[in-house]
């Protein structure tokens, strides 16, 4: 018996405290560098607390994330963190988590019902007016305008066009948006989308894409059409900082995935360890700035 003890410690699953301490992260895809970043920041603080994090990637796939959630609650974890991959269809696997006793706390995007414990987000409908403000003044307030979406039935694509129009409605009435269309906050979707938007539309000033990824893609198609438009991206990517620095793209509104991935776990360890959780989704808002360049014109 003492011979196995021994070794169930050597392979890290005999220390009590890191059997019961499995937190369960779902994150929409690794495939951007942005959720990297965050499940990154989230690895590190787990590392810290003395949390064993285990990381599912439902690759876009609303089916694979709801299987991904109901086995973290088969491995019985003490809590959930959750990036949506559709606001609505994580629904019933937030439900069977509560069902379950298990905590949910949702990361970066919101989920449309469920209790959810904490919600830890950026503010994105802020980002969007942001977005608006800095285009309705880089463009002097006039000017016509391509909206790159990101996925449908997702928070953030939701919350960030929002703003954005909203403050055009509201605040800069001399914009038009003349094209409207989901890339799905991907990059070679970013490309094909902005390659198509640019035969139908011989004037576009600008572009504002909801994520930095789709802002790229975006970017790729307008230096092969010669065109002098400008870009506004999402989320401070490094790749989009450096076009920033460039000159390539005017702006990115910098959200910190790094942070949020920290605050995650934090509020996870706090409650294995006896923390009271809301009645209500209490949210935890993580800062915003643009990330912009004065040398650039």
């Amino acid at each position: 018996m003492r011979k196995w003890m021994l070794l169930l410690g050597l392979l890290g699953l005999g220390s009590l405290g890191l059997a019961q301490n499995v937190v369960g992260l779902s994150l929409s895809t690794l495939n951007n560098p942005y959720f990297v970043t965050l499940r990154d920041g989230a690895q590190v603080a787990a590392q810290k607390a003395g949390i064993q994090l285990v990381v599912l990637d439902a690759q876009d796939k609303v089916d694979k994330q709801v299987a991904d959630i109901e086995d973290l609650i088969q491995r019985k974890v003490k809590v959930i963190l959750i990036n949506p991959t559709d606001a609505a269809a994580v629904v019933p696997a937030i439900q069977e988590a509560n069902a379950a006793n298990i905590p949910v706390i949702t990361v970066d995007r919101a989920a449309s019902g469920g209790k959810v414990a904490f919600h830890i987000a950026s503010d994105n409908v802020a980002g969007g007016r942001l977005a608006g403000e800095f285009v309705c003044k880089m463009l002097s307030g006039k000017g016509k305008v391509v909206e790159l979406q990101g996925t449908p039935g997702t928070s953030a694509a939701r919350d960030r066009g929002q703003g954005f129009n909203d403050y055009l409605k509201s605040s800069c009435t001399g914009i038009t948006v003349v094209a409207r269309q989901t890339a799905n906050f991907d990059r070679a979707q970013g490309l094909t989308v902005m390659e198509n938007i640019l035969q139908a539309q011989p004037e576009v000033d600008a572009v504002f894409a909801h994520n930095d990824e789709m802002a790229l893609g975006a970017l790729q198609a307008i230096k092969a059409s010669k065109r002098p438009i400008k870009i506004v991206g999402f989320d401070a990517t490094d790749d989009a900082v450096k076009a920033v620095n460039a000159c390539e793209m005017m702006a990115t509104v910098a959200q910190q995935p790094s942070e949020m991935g920290r605050l995650s776990v934090e509020k996870a360890a706090a409650i294995i360890k006896g923390a009271a959780i809301p009645a209500q989704t209490q949210f935890i808002p993580v800062a915003l700035k643009l990330v912009t360049n004065d040398k650039c014109k």
